[in-house]
């Protein structure tokens, strides 16, 4: 059952107006005016904490989805990130919510943490790719993620997507949480410990630039571990929503080169029973209103609905009549 609020708007005929010639037209106004388009519901999307791309670009589709629908209202709400999203919706306390491809295709198949798997998951929306920031204080002599043997690491709020990734790269370079003290730090969080000197790294999936790693490079001199190609490529071969990725050159203060790494596709998910009429403002927005979602965060424009096809799950039936008829 959806936990979305409704209000009503009610109205009461003052007395002696039932007596009057022009009761048929004051029924007929007030009802126009009072409930002329419904009740209004109101209707969550679930994004991040506040230190990340997830919550400011969330705040701006909800703002641009109230607009254009009257008879809801759309509001961005802070979260843990992409697992704790897919709990929520999976038990209708939030409407739709943004994830990560890793995160909704472990959902959708009853992997990690997910041991039943969330089948009546589909994807809604695209967004844009997030990519892996490994990034040490400054005086770090860190070269590789390899060399954090024994460090304090930042892997991400516990429940988030960033969490999640932070085992698979640890993974593939022949750690684990046993090899490392790991720190379950929001982004804004990881950069305030990376100046602090709290931490010795902080693994960050996001968009660039993210404020958190610009903060970390910009007040604490931090600078970014690359993720090899041969590590990337161990990656896609374990877990086929990763791929070969850069940091470009002057995305943060000191990246003077492309940073290799690797990224994973962000999507706006919901249940399949999910109305065809909120679907379809979201795919309007997403598509027909990128200049007002740039506007909030440059990251929109890296949104792609023609990535629409690679969804690691099934779409929602509206998202695929609409793919249809492009």
């Amino acid at each position: 059952m959806r936990l979305s609020k409704s209000r009503s708007y009610g109205f009461s005929v003052p007395k002696g107006l039932w007596k009057t010639a022009g009761l048929a037209a004051f029924v007929l106004t007030a009802a126009v005016a009072c409930s002329g388009s419904g009740p209004q519901q109101f209707m969550s999307l679930g994004t991040a904490g506040t230190g990340g791309i997830y919550y400011p670009l969330g705040g701006a589709i909800a703002s641009r989805m109230s607009v254009l629908d009257s008879l809801r209202q759309y509001t961005a709400e802070v979260s843990g990130g992409s697992v704790e999203n897919v709990n929520r919706v999976r038990v209708g306390q939030v409407d739709l919510a943004f994830a990560t491809g890793y995160t909704v295709f472990e959902a959708f198949s009853g992997g990690q943490d997910y041991p039943e798997p969330v089948t009546s998951l589909r994807i809604l929306a695209p967004l844009y790719p997030n990519l892996t920031h490994v990034v040490v204080p400054e005086g770090s002599t860190a070269q590789s993620v390899a060399d954090l043997t024994g460090a304090v690491v930042s892997v991400g709020a516990a429940g988030s997507g960033t969490e999640q990734m932070s085992r698979q790269v640890l993974e593939v370079y022949g750690l684990t949480y046993d090899d490392i003290t790991p720190r379950y730090l929001s982004f804004g969080e990881s950069a305030s410990a990376l100046k602090d000197g709290a931490i010795d790294a902080a693994i960050i999936s996001v968009g660039y630039p993210a404020a958190a790693v610009l903060e970390a490079t910009t007040t604490a001199g931090a600078r970014l571990l690359a993720i090899d190609q041969e590590h990337a490529d161990a990656l896609s071969a374990r877990y086929p929503y990763y791929l070969a990725s850069a940091i470009p050159a002057g995305a943060y203060p000191g990246v003077e080169d492309d940073v290799a790494t690797v990224g994973i596709l962000n999507w706006v998910i919901g249940q399949e029973d999910l109305s065809e009429d909120v679907v379809s403002v979201l795919l309007r927005v997403v598509a027909e209103e990128r200049e007002a979602l740039e506007q909030v965060h440059e990251m929109a424009r890296q949104i792609d609905v023609n990535t629409l096809p690679s969804a690691p799950i099934p779409l929602h039936p509206t998202t695929s009549a609409w793919l249809s008829e492009r």
